[in-house]
């Protein structure tokens, strides 16, 4: 018996032993734990089960600072009850709850994922949520991120795929509205001034691309920019125009929203304004380089010069637009001249210095 209980003792140390040095749970991990490294962060309001829907399409471009309540009920209601997915590269889950619950539009789910790094593209997980979302969000942030992280990467196919082959509708605020053209200002080397655009239209931070990201087709020969009127973008989003052409011999278009200020582009082509005048000043432009002109190249756009595209203060027709709370006011993409609630207006630049003339 005695040698029954020593061979039991024996073997309870032995199994005590391993356990406190090697097991998964030893006080050895407990003070030094591995730290688990994920690429990105999810956070999801309602429900967990995926609904498919028929979703419309659309784009919702908003200028920046504030969402514009009205425009993102556009947004989420051509969603038709499905699921939403908010993509950025900082923040957490300040979209959820708004969307999901305090404008009143139906939805089954809003999901934000936050990534980190340029990792993030191949999570199997981010791939399947694309692939499921009647509509997907761009929240505002770094542009620069969005492209280095995104460009050129399943994220961006499934998105694409998801825009053409089942009609989602795609928007974003900001750095969010800034991706969405063919042709998009990086802020690869940070952003930029008007000042500083309009005075040396070849600065090391004017980094334009038009490289394949977001497909959009409404958007193929335009170039966004936003916060138009805090600080005033005019003379950049030219200038950008302006080297696009000098550059490529291509007529781009813009389009732009000041703050609080979204353009809605429904599946046929015609853009709706929102925004809150007469109580607030809120506009969008939509610019093109001046249509009667056969010739409309620079006078002068060229590395360490200011810029002149004057052509006898012509060179640019700009319809500008307020926005209303209704949507009312609008502009048809299909042939960038039909408008209604706006007014049109010659856009120039002599020497650096950006001129506006009321037609």
């Amino acid at each position: 018996m005695k040698n029954i209980i020593l061979l039991l003792l024996v073997v309870q140390f032995a199994c005590s032993s391993n356990d406190e040095n090697t097991g998964p749970d030893s006080s050895e991990n407990t003070d030094n734990p591995v730290p688990v490294q994920r690429s990105f962060n999810s956070y999801k309001t309602g429900n967990t089960v995926d609904k498919e829907t028929n979703p419309v399409g659309g784009i919702c471009l908003m200028g920046g600072a504030s969402e514009n309540d009205q425009a993102m009920k556009w947004f989420l209601e051509r969603a038709d009850g499905g699921d939403i997915l908010v993509l950025r590269a900082s923040g957490a889950d300040g979209y959820n709850n708004y969307m999901y619950s305090e404008l009143g539009v139906s939805v089954n789910s809003v999901e934000t994922i936050v990534v980190k790094s340029a990792e993030a593209s191949d999570e199997s997980y981010i791939h399947e949520q694309i692939k499921s979302a009647e509509a997907i969000w761009f929240a505002g942030g770094d542009q620069w991120d969005y492209i280095s992280f995104w460009r050129d990467t399943a994220i961006a196919s499934l998105i694409n795929d998801a825009i053409t082959t089942r009609k989602i509708v795609i928007g974003g605020t900001s750095a969010g509205m800034a991706i969405q053209g063919a042709y998009y200002f990086t802020a690869k080397n940070g952003t930029i001034t008007s000042t500083t655009a309009l005075n040396d239209p070849y600065d090391k931070a004017m980094t334009i691309d038009s490289k394949s990201f977001i497909k959009n087709s409404y958007l193929s020969d335009v170039i966004t920019d936003t916060h138009y009127d805090n600080p005033d973008r005019k003379g950049r989003h030219v200038t950008f125009l302006a080297r696009i052409l000098k550059d490529t011999g291509f007529r781009i278009k813009g389009i732009a929203c000041d703050e609080s200020t979204a353009v809605c582009i429904d599946e046929l082509g015609l853009a709706r304004i929102y925004g809150d005048h007469p109580s607030y000043d809120d506009n969008a432009y939509f610019i093109q380089t001046n249509p009667d002109l056969q010739n409309v190249l620079p006078e002068n756009c060229s590395a360490g010069n200011p810029l002149d595209w004057n052509l006898n203060g012509t060179a640019i027709k700009v319809y500008k637009v307020v926005g209303t709370s209704e949507g009312t006011n609008s502009f048809n993409l299909n042939d960038w001249e039909t408008g209604e609630g706006g007014v049109w207006e010659n856009w120039s630049v002599n020497k650096g210095e950006l001129s506006f003339n009321q037609l």
